[in-house]
């Protein structure tokens, strides 16, 4: 049986995944980097959101505000590492 939080910490992932990718018009095939990163940070907003009594809005048990902070965090860590990360050149006499 699969919770309902890890459910609705993928499906928040997703959206806010694709809402990056909208913004930003590409994602250069990190999509689904995005995805796990935004997943795992909606799953763990939820849970510290829980912690700290950050119950604004919520569905059922899932705290939807912290789950969506928490996954622009990742967003913002894919994002970063993406721009800092090295470049590939292309092969010479190509």
């Amino acid at each position: 049986m699969i919770g309902p939080a890890i459910v609705l910490a993928i499906l928040v992932g997703v959206f806010h995944s694709a809402s990056f990718v909208l913004i930003r018009g590409s994602a250069g095939g990190q999509v689904p980097l995005l995805i796990l990163a935004a997943s795992l940070g909606a799953w763990a907003g939820d849970e510290l959101g829980g912690r700290l009594g950050l119950d604004l809005l919520r569905i059922g048990d899932f705290r939807l505000v912290a789950a969506s902070l928490l996954a622009w965090v990742g967003i913002g860590l894919v994002a970063l590492v993406a721009i800092l990360g090295p470049t590939r050149r292309a092969k010479a006499g190509s």
